[in-house]
């Protein structure tokens, strides 16, 4: 692992977030944002008290903006994902891309732990990591990001709100934080929207927040690069998860689409040893049967 890699991800582990500034370049900030300025202003408010009454979401940025998969396969975003996540999956997988613009009157969103869309054990395993990119600059006034910091390891019931830490930065920084965290948006004093993206990534064995294979159907999938396209979920989660008629999804974008596909094996190494060692044993006793 890269040094400055294995700094931040020693961060992540001990306060459950990292503020990295000066990721990007701010030219590449400022062509994303053209991009969804007219989904940004077509969007109409959130609708419930979780998402904001005077916010605004919209999803599946890989599709509106050529300049959304340098965000999404940033290096260290990435390397960052697979440090928390790897131990736990075969690969990872994009969980959600979304745009959020908070306007003047946003109250302060409850404070929440992302993991919890799961019901799987909490305390034991990471179930995703958030990479947020602010497109504006994010400052106490506007609605940064509030985190409680140690919150991957203390019970919320014990921090209280004047322990809030917030995320302030520049477009071009980032802010990576652990599904583990508990973390809120804050309520927004000023004239002016407050835009961020957030990009977030989970173990490839659990159901993504964003419907990926729904948002990005193959004719959109097949003008992602490979790599691009198994992190949204055209690629199986070994053993056999994901799986089209036994087949890799993948193929759905590249392959030649047999009318009747052989169910093919796709195992960890592990696995795959412990097979054929079962199989050969079960073949020196059939051959031994035989023989007698």
């Amino acid at each position: 692992m890269h040094d400055s890699l294995y700094a931040h991800a020693a961060a992540l582990r001990e306060q459950g977030y990292a503020i990295i500034p000066n990721v990007l370049p701010r030219s590449l900030v400022t062509a994303l944002q053209a991009d969804l300025e007219p989904r940004f202003a077509a969007t109409p408010f959130c609708e419930g008290d979780f998402y904001g009454r005077r916010t605004k979401r919209f999803g599946g940025l890989l599709k509106r903006s050529e300049h959304a998969a340098a965000f999404v396969e940033h290096p260290l975003a990435l390397g960052l994902a697979e440090a928390m996540l790897g131990p736990h999956c075969d690969r990872i997988a994009l969980n959600l891309t979304q745009a959020v613009e908070i306007h003047e009157g946003a109250l302060a969103q409850y404070p929440h732990r992302d993991e919890d869309m799961w019901a799987g054990p909490k305390g034991e395993v990471e179930y995703l990591i958030n990479v947020m990119w602010p497109l504006t600059p994010f400052s106490r006034a506007n609605g940064a990001t509030r985190l409680w910091a140690g919150s991957n390891h203390i019970p919320a019931a014990s921090l209280l709100e004047e322990h809030a830490v917030y995320g302030e930065m520049e477009p071009g920084d980032m802010l990576v934080f652990l599904g583990s965290t508990l973390h809120a948006g804050s309520a927004n004093r000023t004239p002016v929207p407050r835009r961020g993206l957030i990009v977030s990534y989970c173990l490839g064995w659990l159901k993504p927040f964003e419907n990926q294979w729904l948002v990005y159907p193959p004719d959109i999938a097949r003008t992602f690069t490979p790599e691009l396209a198994a992190l949204v979920g055209y690629a199986q989660h070994r053993p056999n998860l994901g799986n089209v008629e036994g087949q890799c999804p993948s193929t759905l974008l590249w392959g030649e689409g047999a009318a009747y596909p052989a169910a093919t094996d796709a195992l960890r190494p592990d696995q795959a040893e412990a097979l054929g060692n079962y199989v050969a044993e079960e073949v020196a006793a059939r051959a031994g049967l035989l023989g007698g």
